[in-house]
């Protein structure tokens, strides 16, 4: 599995999941809204982790930076 996020696209991943999960466990979203958020947002944390996301791959979009060239 190859890298394809920068660390840029990985905190902003991180800083929405974490606001999703604030909003969902002070009841500010509720209902199957908030649980499919609550899942998007686990999502975004095990993606920024790993530095892959599945959906950038069939596109060839890559935000990770390229080391090495001038």
């Amino acid at each position: 599995m190859k890298k394809n996020m920068g660390a840029a696209d990985r905190i902003i991943r991180v800083i929405i999941a974490a606001i999703v999960a604030t909003l969902y466990f002070t009841d500010t979203i509720t209902g199957t809204l908030g649980i499919i958020l609550l899942v998007l947002a686990g999502i975004f944390v095990l993606t920024s982790f790993v530095s892959f996301c599945p959906l950038y791959a069939p596109f060839g979009i890559s935000t990770c930076s390229i080391k090495g060239k001038k």
